[in-house]
């Protein structure tokens, strides 16, 4: 995946291909590309999101089995 920032051109933006893709992909000017647009995620929001409604357990319980799991330890 390559990561590139929107940039503001005329009423238009554009997104600039890094110099080393270029180079891999021996691109030339005028030459059509294919390629997908997806808006990356904020970071924190995929970090602290990803669990969201898949955790059945209530935190209770969560703690009460790592208790019992680090017991063992201590």
């Amino acid at each position: 995946m390559i990561m590139s920032k929107t940039r503001k051109w005329g009423s238009s933006l554009g997104v600039v291909i890094p110099k080393q893709v270029v180079k891999e992909l021996k691109l030339r000017e005028n030459e059509e590309v294919a390629f997908e647009i997806t808006k990356k995620e904020n970071p924190l929001k995929e970090l602290f999101g990803m669990g969201k409604g898949k955790i059945k357990e209530s935190t209770e319980e969560i703690l009460r089995e790592a208790r019992k799991n680090t017991s063992k330890y201590f």
